[in-house]
This record gives structure tokens, sequence and C-alpha cells, in this order.
């Protein structure tokens, strides 16, 4: 049976889902903790939005975003400045065969979202939205 796809490509799998969300827990409380021997990384407050596992579970891209968004450039240098202590304390609190390769992206969710916003307050689009609200449902068949 072949796998289904969505927009985004082929669908995770459940234990890439769960061990995305594993690591996604356990790296928020590491950084909340300061457990980190960084000193400029644990004077950081960073939210870890998402993380996304490759299908074979060898990499675990980090979606992070410091709390105010700013400071994005220094965050992610420090991340990974400490990538391998942060693998290590990891690893203590995850009981995984192998520990996937950290990396450190910015989270740009909240960005799309303004920028979906700004552009349904435009009045041009927010009257396009109303004519089709005032048009009716649309048909499935166009007719």
């Amino acid at each position: 049976m072949a796998r289904s796809k969505n927009q985004n490509g082929p669908s995770k799998s459940q234990r890439q889902l769960r061990v995305g969300e594993l690591i996604r827990r356990t790296l928020s409380t590491v950084l909340a903790r300061a457990d980190v021997h960084d000193p400029a990384l644990n004077a950081m407050s960073i939210t870890v939005a998402e993380v996304r596992t490759s299908s074979d579970l060898k990499i675990a891209t980090v979606y992070v975003m410091p709390l105010g968004g700013s400071g994005k450039d220094e965050a992610i240098e420090a991340l990974k400045r400490n990538k391998g202590e942060l693998r290590r304390l990891l690893g203590k609190d995850l009981k995984l065969k192998y520990l996937p390769d950290l990396r450190f992206v910015i989270d740009q969710t909240f960005d799309q979202m303004d920028a979906t916003r700004e552009m349904l307050a435009r009045a041009d689009v927010r009257r396009d939205v109303e004519k089709a609200e005032d048009d009716g449902p649309m048909d499935g068949d166009g007719a």
C-alpha cells in the first residue's frame, strides 16, 4: 500500500513525530534549567517551537525562536556552539538507539502569520473576500 502524501511531501511516521516531540520537550527543559555550561546561552530565553526528524531519525531539525524575537543570529550561534553538550544532555534523558544530529534554524511561523495577517488586512484583499462571501458558497463542479 502506498503512503499518502500531503502538500509538504511524504507524511511523517508516528515514530518520527514521537521522537521529535520527545526531543522538543527535553531540549526545552534543558534550556529552561540552564544546564549548559555557556553563560551566553543560559542568559537567553529560547523557545523550541518544533523538532522535525529525518525518516531515518539521524537528523533532527530544531526550530527555535528567542524570546521577543531579537538576537536570532546570536541564539543560533550559541546553540550551534553547544550542540555537543546539548546532545549529551539529551542522551541522558532519551533512550534512543541513535541520538540524532541537531540542526538549529529560526522558526519562521510567527513571521508567516504576520505576513498573512497583513495581507488579509489590505483593502483589495478584504474587498475580494467580502465579494466571495456575498456570492455564496462555491460549487465544487464549477456550475
